[in-house]
């Protein structure tokens, strides 16, 4: 029996995420392992999963006609969701697990609620000298449509409430400027022990700061990320160049249909 390459793809993923489980590995390595794992999965989708989209909807716009795929686009998709959905509460214990193991080694990951006064200080400080000009938040009730989520980024949806008012909630979005900051920041400590903080609960500490007029007493915060068809599409008009068909493909990518959504699983 032939495996699809799609699901034999998943397997060679699969081999990623055991080496980040093989307790023999050095933990640095099995830390690179995971994001080697997400980010294979995150291109994985980008392209593989987009296909069998596009076969999987013209397949089913086709079916009086004598159009035929070898496998079944649907039937893949199925398999991948049941495999992908597997293999993501596999990473979820194998991080836990090294979290277990960086503690042993006195390395600890904080979030915004477990800092002492003097890390609240520092991560007040830090926010404003090298987060803040990147921080750009969209308020969703105040524009036409959904603003544009870009591929390969990772946002916060913030819920501000007032308590005990009939105010309604209101919604924003924030993109984590981690292309240009990095994601992990060390924090102060005393001793031989380090504590890290991921930039997003830098951002989730600071919300009031960054919605000062708005009087609201109550902020959320989950992340997520949105993984975008990368398929480049290349216009057959010969009377246009090859290079203008490029980037006109290239620039059409960018702006590609969405086909995994990922979220904080706190999200309400």
């Amino acid at each position: 029996m032939l495996i699809p390459r799609d699901i034999s793809w998943l397997s060679f993923n699969g081999r990623v995420l055991q080496e980040a489980n093989d307790t023999s590995v050095p933990l640095q390595q099995r830390i690179r392992f995971l994001g080697i794992f997400s980010n294979n999965l995150d291109e994985f989708f980008r392209v593989r999963v987009a296909t069998l989209k596009r076969m999987a909807d013209f397949s089913q716009k086709k079916q009086k006609s004598k159009v035929n795929f070898e496998e079944n686009p649907q039937e893949i998709l199925d398999e991948i969701q049941t495999i992908v959905i597997r293999q993501q509460n596999e990473f979820e214990r194998i991080w836990k697990n090294i979290q277990l193991e960086l503690r042993q080694q006195k390395v600890f990951i904080r979030t915004e609620k477990q800092l002492t006064r003097e890390q609240q200080h520092f991560v007040k400080t830090y926010f404003e000298k090298q987060v803040r000009n990147y921080v750009i938040p969209l308020m969703i009730e105040s524009l036409p449509q959904l603003p544009y989520i870009r591929d390969k980024s990772i946002y916060l949806g913030v819920v501000m409430r007032r308590r005990h008012t009939a105010y309604q909630d209101q919604y924003a979005l924030i993109e984590v400027p981690v292309k240009s900051i990095g994601r992990f920041v060390l924090l102060p400590t005393r001793g031989n022990e380090k504590h890290i903080i991921l930039l997003e609960d830098i951002i989730r500490y600071n919300l009031p700061r960054i919605f000062p007029y708005f009087n609201y007493d109550s902020f959320e915060a989950w992340i997520f990320k949105v993984t975008k068809d990368a398929e480049i599409e290349i216009d057959q008009d010969v009377a246009v160049s090859f290079v203008d068909r490029m980037a006109k493909g290239i620039k059409s990518r960018r702006k590609g249909k969405p086909v995994r959504f990922v979220y904080d699983k706190e999200m309400d």
